[in-house]
């Protein structure tokens, strides 16, 4: 009897021990278990420890808690721009409610990573190749918040989305080297033309210094004189100041100009009409000699009975012969008028017949008169 009931007891001590080993759960720190009793879901979430579930009747499932690091494959796509680009990215998620990862879900995973791929792509549609370049920033934002969406409602929290690369093609990288070396040149030439006008400031601000002190300008040539016979040159170039050229060139105005005021003073001499002063051609009686106004004499190569005949001044000077008229003369030579006071050569003179001046008969070529004899 003794035997049996020891039996019996070893038997029950050994089926107790069996379910306990069958009922027994360990849920680690970072895992949340989720109890199934006849397929219905116990409202009570196991915590980390040991638990006891009832064997065959309850399953236990349990959910990770940590972090979850996916990388997204990466995705072909054309800009707006339209730049075909290839983008790859890594997305952080983890669950926060462990009953929701499992029921609302069938494999959150990978949900998670349909959803990254394909909002990957939409945002490369909608955003420019600079954006995706520069604006990584902006753009992981917006990849959170397209994911998060759909993920809260299966227990998921997207902690953040990160572009990792931006894949060009070779054509476009070459294009981008161009466009940046231009850039940096366009940079270049205009930090050069800063520069110089800056230099050219402090220049005019120097040159208005040393037009106030000229001192200064033959200090600076001495200077340079220096400067240059520093380097032990065989050959010294000696700059010449411009003001120096200048000193010259105004000397050079100031005696034209004193040369031009000698010239002005010089009053010019009245031409030599012949006619004594205070007297006119007409009042003038036949036979009667011609003073010089300049000096009061009369010429001296005139004889007495002989008259002048004056010519405006500046006019050739012409003779015609007696009893020829200016019809007569021949071509290419000058006539000119007789004098109102002096009767035509075809007429009869007055006083005679018209004679030819003398072969010693003189003309006054300075006053541009001609000297005729006259009886």
């Amino acid at each position: 009897m003794v035997e049996e009931l020891v039996a019996a007891g070893a038997l029950a001590f050994s089926g107790a021990a069996v379910y306990a080993m069958a009922a027994a759960r360990v849920v680690k720190q970072y895992e949340r278990g989720v109890v199934f009793r006849l397929g219905r879901l116990r409202s009570a979430v196991r915590q980390p420890g040991f638990t006891m579930i009832v064997p065959v009747i309850d399953r236990l499932r349990k959910v990770n808690m940590q972090i979850v690091t996916m990388p997204v494959p990466a995705q072909e796509g054309i800009t707006r721009d339209n730049v075909t680009v290839r983008v790859d990215a890594v997305v952080y998620f983890k669950v926060v409610d462990p009953a929701d990862a499992i029921v609302q879900v069938e494999d959150y995973r990978f949900a998670v990573s349909q959803m990254a791929q394909t909002s990957l792509r939409s945002i490369i549609g909608k955003s420019d190749l600079d954006d995706l370049l520069s604006n990584r920033e902006k753009l992981n934002q917006g990849l959170e918040l397209m994911i998060d969406s759909p993920a809260v409602g299966w227990g998921v929290h997207i902690d953040r989305v990160e572009i990792k690369d931006v894949s060009l093609p070779e054509t476009m990288k070459r294009s981008m080297a161009r466009q940046a070396e231009a850039d940096r040149e366009r940079r270049a030439r205009v930090i050069n033309a800063d520069a110089e006008l800056q230099a050219s400031r402090k220049l005019a601000e120097a040159a208005a210094q040393m037009a106030d002190t000229p001192s200064a300008l033959q200090l600076r040539l001495l200077q340079t004189v220096m400067a240059v016979a520093a380097e032990k040159n065989s050959t010294l170039v000696l700059p010449i100041p411009v003001e120096l050229l200048r000193f010259l060139e105004k000397g050079a105005e100031e005696k034209g100009a004193r040369h031009g005021e000698r010239h002005a003073e010089v009053e010019p001499r009245e031409p030599h009409t012949g006619v004594p002063p205070g007297r006119s051609h007409a009042e003038m009686e036949p036979g009667e000699p011609h003073v010089d106004i300049e000096r009061g004499e009369p010429h001296a190569d005139i004889e007495p009975g002989e008259s002048r005949v004056d010519i405006e001044p500046g006019e050739p000077r012409a003779e015609v012969e007696s009893g020829e008229s200016a019809a007569d003369a021949p071509p290419g030579e000058p006539t000119r008028e007789p004098h109102p006071d002096q009767p035509h050569p075809d007429q009869p003179h007055p006083g005679g017949p018209r004679s030819r001046p003398r072969p010693g008969a003189q003309s006054d070529t300075g006053s541009g008169r001609a000297v005729t004899g006259q009886a």
